[in-house]
C-alpha cells in the first residue's frame, strides 16, 4: 500500500470491553447474574478481539483487496458479536439492580443498534474498488471515520452495567475478562482510526462493558 494510505490510516487502538475495580462481598443475585451474562460473552468478547486486531494489524503492504478482505470479516465478527452479546443480556434475566428492566432493554437496543453499524461498514468497505489504489485509500479512510464514531456508540453501548454492583461484579468474572488477541500483530493500513481517537482499552468485551460490548461484543 502506499505511504499516504498507511499514514492516515495507521495505529489506533479499538476499544474493548471495560471493567475496573473491586468490590466488596456481592450479593448473590448481582453475582449470579454477572455469572450468567459473563459465561455467555465470553466467545463473544474473544470474537470482538481478534476482530479489532485484524482492524489495527492489516499489513501496511498489503494488497487493497487483502486490507478490504480483512476490515469486511472483521466488521461482521463485531456485528455478529454484538447481536450475540445482546442475546446474553436478555437471556441473563432482568439485571437485580434499580431501573434493571430499563437497563437490560437499553442495553439489547444499544447493542443491536451498534451491530447494524458495523454491517453498514461492512458494505462500505466491500464496495470499495480495490483496483483503484487512489480511490480505494480514501474511500477507507471514510471508513476510518465511520468506525471512529462507531466506537462512540460502543462506548456507550453497556456503561450502565458497568456502574455500581453489577460491574464490580462483572469485573470479577473470568468470562468478562480481557482476552489476549489471536491476532499477530503488524504495521496498520487498515480501517483502524488514528492512535488517541478512542480510549485506551483496559479490560474486556465492549466498548466499556462487552465486547461494548472498548475493542471487544
Amino acid at each position: 500500500m502506499n505511504k499516504k494510505l498507511a499514514a492516515a490510516l495507521s495505529g489506533g487502538a479499538v476499544l474493548v470491553l471495560v471493567l475496573s475495580g473491586c468490590s466488596e462481598d456481592e450479593g448473590d443475585k448481582v453475582g449470579d447474574w454477572a455469572k450468567s451474562f459473563c459465561d455467555q460473552a465470553k466467545p463473544q468478547i474473544q470474537k470482538r478481539a481478534d476482530a479489532h486486531q485484524i482492524i489495527i494489524s492489516t499489513a501496511a503492504d498489503s494488497r487493497p483487496a487483502e486490507i478490504q478482505a480483512a476490515d469486511s470479516k472483521a466488521f461482521k465478527d463485531i456485528a455478529d458479536a454484538d447481536r450475540a452479546l445482546a442475546k446474553a443480556v436478555e437471556s441473563a434475566g432482568v439485571p437485580p439492580i434499580e431501573n434493571g428492566e430499563k437497563v437490560q432493554k437499553d442495553v439489547i437496543a444499544e447493542l443491536n443498534a451498534t451491530a447494524v453499524a458495523y454491517d453498514g461498514l461492512k458494505k462500505q468497505v466491500d464496495a470499495l474498488d480495490p483496483t483503484n489504489q487512489q480511490k480505494f485509500a480514501e474511500g477507507l479512510k471514510d471508513v476510518a471515520d465511520g468506525l471512529t464514531k462507531i466506537e462512540k456508540m460502543d462506548q456507550k453501548a453497556l456503561a450502565n452495567l458497568e456502574s455500581g454492583e453489577l460491574g464490580q461484579a462483572m469485573a470479577k468474572q473470568p468470562g468478562c475478562q480481557k482476552p489476549t488477541p489471536s491476532v499477530p500483530k503488524t504495521p496498520s493500513a487498515s480501517a483502524s482510526p488514528k492512535a488517541g481517537a478512542t480510549a485506551t482499552p483496559t479490560t474486556s468485551a465492549s466498548p466499556k462493558a462487552s465486547a461494548s460490548a472498548s475493542g471487544e461484543s
